[in-house]
């Protein structure tokens, strides 16, 4: 249970890491000032979750939890880079972000339905990652 627990936890922080490391590389290409300030915000909601699996972390392990790895950041970038080679505009990051976003949901959702015996607190914090990934995708709708 408690390996259940912290499996859990990794996997909500390599997601909002992942999270941070994106909307850090998109910002550097908005020109908008709107988009930007959304960014900003969605960034701290990542930080957030983030902060809630470090304090709760310490209740199974003295390691830290598991982030992106460096492979991961480079094809991050990478891909980012590629994609807006010849389109850069608002819409296109926007839509690449809830590229990224709805495989945080869908592995999310998939950790809360395999994982039903999983800690209370474990699942609130997983729940409340998909919810606020859901809620981005619905701001970050407006911006396509």
């Amino acid at each position: 249970m408690e390996n259940q627990n912290l499996n859990i936890l990794d996997e909500i922080n390599k997601g909002a890491t992942m999270g941070m490391d994106a909307i850090s590389l998109v910002s550097k290409k908005v020109q908008n000032n709107e988009f930007k300030e959304v960014l900003d915000i969605e960034y701290d909601k990542y930080r957030e979750i983030s902060n809630r699996v470090n304090k709760l972390y310490d209740n199974y392990t003295s390691k830290e939890p598991h982030e992106t790895n460096a492979l991961n950041k480079m094809m991050t970038w990478y891909g980012i880079q590629m994609k807006t080679i010849s389109d850069d505009t608002t819409s296109k990051l926007s839509e690449l972000l809830m590229q990224g976003t709805n495989m945080g949901i869908i592995e999310g959702r998939r950790l809360l339905n395999e994982n039903p015996d999983a800690e209370e607190n474990v699942k609130n914090i997983l729940n409340d990652f998909v919810v606020m990934q859901e809620d981005s995708i619905e701001t970050l709708k407006k911006y396509l």
